[in-house]
Order: structure tokens, then sequence, then C-alpha cells
């Protein structure tokens, strides 16, 4: 599943000379995550307060191809990428129009709050809608 994530580059998102500041593109990649989450029917904050359980990233790459500048229009395209047992990578496009301005990717890991943070597998509800967003993905390379 391809899910997008729309939004205006706003004032403090950009530096003196209205560039926009590069964590920034980090912000959006975390926010267009959640986004791409509840879409699926899986919301962050409900498997949290219900089975404490959350998706910490483990790490991040951007790379910026075209500056994004003070009210620019941005759409993120995002997809699963990889489907493991504990984490999962979702890879993230950015677009300003018809132009790729920079691509990035997360990975994150299924993780219990119960007691001390720890790595855990995917629960099979969650994991059957990724799946099936996965394979539609990988098949069409």
């Amino acid at each position: 599943m391809l899910v997008e994530y729309d939004f205006k580059v706003r004032w403090g998102d950009t530096d003196a000379a209205g560039i926009v500041f590069y964590p920034n593109f980090y912000k959006w990649m975390d926010e267009a995550t959640h986004e791409y989450l509840n879409k699926s029917e899986i919301r962050s904050n409900t498997i949290f307060e219900t089975m404490k359980i959350n998706v910490p990233l483990v790490e991040a790459l951007c790379q910026f191809k075209k500056p994004l500048f003070f009210e620019d229009q941005v759409t993120v395209k995002s997809v699963i990428s990889e489907l493991h047992r504990k984490v999962f990578k979702i890879s993230h496009e950015f677009y300003k129009g018809e132009d790729c301005v920079a691509q990035g990717y997360e990975i994150r890991a299924w993780t219990s709050f119960l007691d001390t943070p720890k790595a855990m597998e995917i629960p099979m509800e969650i994991r059957n809608k990724m799946i099936s967003e996965v394979t539609l993905i990988l098949t069409k390379k």
C-alpha cells in the first residue's frame, strides 16, 4: 500500500535563507510513518495504550536531491519495503509537484514497553496487514 502525506513547508522549518533545514526531513518521515500506520488501521496511540507496544526508530537515512523552500507544497509517498520478524523498513519519497526532492527510509522495531523496552515479534494481526501490503510492493519490482 502506498500512503501519501501532504503538508506545506512552514517558516519555522527553514533556515535564514528560507531553505528547509535538513532535520525536518526526518521529522516528516516520522509523521509519514505514523500516517501510514493509521491508514493501515494500526494506530500508534491505540497499540501503546492497549498493549504497551510502540515502534521506535532504530535507523534512518535521507538523501537530498533538491532544496525545499518556505510555503512549498510537499507530498511524502511511503511504502513498507521490508518486513522481518521484529523490524520493518518504511521507504519515503518527497515530492514537490512531479519532482522527487528527497528519498529516505526508517527502520523501526516492534517494542514492548510493559517493563524494560524490548524488541518483540510483530503481533500476528498486525503482521498480516503488513504482509499483504509488502507482497503487493514486491510483486511490482
